[in-house]
């Protein structure tokens, strides 16, 4: 089914994929539109869908060889529609009004999606495994560092962001040394907004105050202040007096269920090279004497304390607290790495909940995670980008990232190597500063997608999963850009 000849001929009219013509009769005949970069791919993508799904399908490969360049009125100009199709689905890179389209093609014409990878979506096909794919039942406490150091307007604009993450609720987080005079105001103020609110402190009178003004949780009490818990009129997060022994905790928790007072337990997550996995069997333990009782883990000792990006932190210590029923996590966010631990938490307690629910590993159910590394990275090859360089017919570049170099392809040209400075060296004398601006941005994102192996695809933003910037195409479409 290659091309044989002009460019934009559709193929196997009568019988596409070895389809009896009795079929066109009975099912829908789709028509693609492409350029020929993208054909051989969209060939194999729509080979296995039409066999599945059900429909007939032709393809229109158009002279061009980036279909990212086509416009409606282009394709309009090219297009050769069979007579048996009855939709035609143009590259989602084509951008503005397909009604030339459809008056050329008398049938509608639908935009299919950029990635030619997520074709099956368009026809519904979605990953059984991810089938309910996004609930959960972990609870994420966001807490604000060293409240009382901020304005009220610095807490309101914090605490919005933190639930815009996914915060559940906003932990007001007071200070040792006395209590804070202006918690009330902090309090009354996120509740106005809409915020549900903790206290973290272990100071009665401070709680004390948070509570009247709206706080319907307590972090923390133990032995220095269960007995004015039992006023408190909320629920309250008990912790050991010892860590290491839980030292303390039966006789807290004892008197705060006999006073009725509803509560979660945390045996104290320790930091690594302080005791981390002794901390970590605690929670077992906990578990084990307690099977029926709510527990929280405050997970910043880790994320917070470790030299390490915080997202694969996160979604471990979710996956332990869904296994064993912890059923709250407290996170902060200070620390560079770790600066989008709230959003990090929220997509991990959907994609441990998931697996754990459906009894599957946590594999290919949450690409937003994915930062650092691509799941899967596709080449052309070498022998695709020459023949690519002999079928340009434009004066436009294509940049590509392929075999750990940086590949530039116009015109009877196609220059590589390791090194931009090196790839562009033979263009100098005929860029522009424009040009010259742009083909440097794209070989610079080429290089770090080379650099850390994720997928480079030009005039578009890198994939850094949930902390994507989506880039507005720039692409120069006259003179070499």
């Amino acid at each position: 089914m290659a091309a044989t000849g002009t460019g934009n001929e559709f193929h196997a009219h009568a019988k596409p994929w070895g389809v009896p013509p009795s079929v066109f009769m009975t099912r829908e005949h789709l028509h693609f539109v492409t350029g020929r970069l993208a054909e051989h791919a969209l060939r194999k993508e729509v080979a296995a869908l039409s066999g599945k799904i059900g429909f007939a399908a032709s393809i229109d490969v158009l002279p061009i060889t980036v279909a990212a360049l086509m416009t409606p009125a282009w394709i309009a100009r090219h297009i050769q529609v069979p007579q048996p199709a009855t939709k035609v689905i143009i590259p989602g890179y084509c951008e503005g009004d397909v009604a030339p389209i459809a008056e050329v093609a008398k049938v509608p014409v639908q935009r299919g999606p950029r990635d030619l990878r997520q074709l099956g979506e368009l026809f519904g096909q979605q990953d059984e495994r991810k089938a309910g794919y996004g609930g959960y039942d972990i609870e994420i406490l966001a807490e604000i560092n060293h409240a009382p150091r901020l304005s009220l307007e610095q807490i309101r604009a914090e605490a919005n962001k933190l639930r815009a993450d996914g915060a559940d609720l906003i932990d007001v987080g007071c200070e040792p040394g006395g209590a804070w005079s202006g918690v009330a105001d902090c309090v009354k103020m996120l509740r106005d907004d809409g915020h549900r609110v903790s206290i973290d402190s272990l100071d009665p009178n401070e709680i004390a105050t948070a509570v009247k003004a709206g706080a319907e949780l307590v972090l923390s009490v133990n032995g220095t202040n269960r007995d004015s818990a039992l006023d408190w009129g909320c629920e309250v997060v008990a912790i050991p007096d010892d860590f290491a022994t839980l030292g303390g905790l039966e006789e807290t928790v004892e008197k705060l269920a006999l006073a009725k007072v509803p509560l979660r337990i945390d045996p104290v997550l320790e930091p690594i090279g302080f005791g981390f996995a002794a901390s970590l069997a605690r929670y077992m333990e906990v578990r084990r004497r307690f099977p029926d009782v709510e527990m929280l883990m405050g997970i910043g000792n880790i994320s917070e304390l470790t030299d390490v990006d915080s997202a694969g932190v996160n979604v471990l210590l979710l996956a332990i607290c869904q296994e064993l029923q912890i059923r709250s996590v407290l996170t902060t966010q200070v620390i560079n790495w770790s600066r989008t631990s709230v959003k990090e938490c929220d997509l991990a307690r959907r994609l441990v909940f998931h697996a754990i629910r459906q009894r599957v590993p946590p594999k290919h159910l949450e690409p937003s995670l994915i930062t650092l590394r691509d799941p899967k990275v596709l080449e052309f090859g070498q022998e695709e980008l020459d023949l690519l360089a002999g079928q340009i017919k434009d004066n436009s570049y294509r940049v590509f990232a392929e075999n750990g170099q940086i590949h530039l392809v116009g015109r009877q040209l196609h220059v590589s190597d390791v090194d931009p400075f090196v790839v562009i060296e033979p263009l100098l004398q005929k860029l522009d500063a424009a040009h010259a601006f742009y083909l440097g941005y794209e070989m610079a994102k080429a290089a770090t997608a080379l650099t850390l192996g994720k997928q480079y695809q030009q005039d578009e933003a890198l994939d850094w999963g949930y902390l994507t910037r989506e880039e507005v195409s720039h692409r120069l479409q006259k003179g070499g850009g």
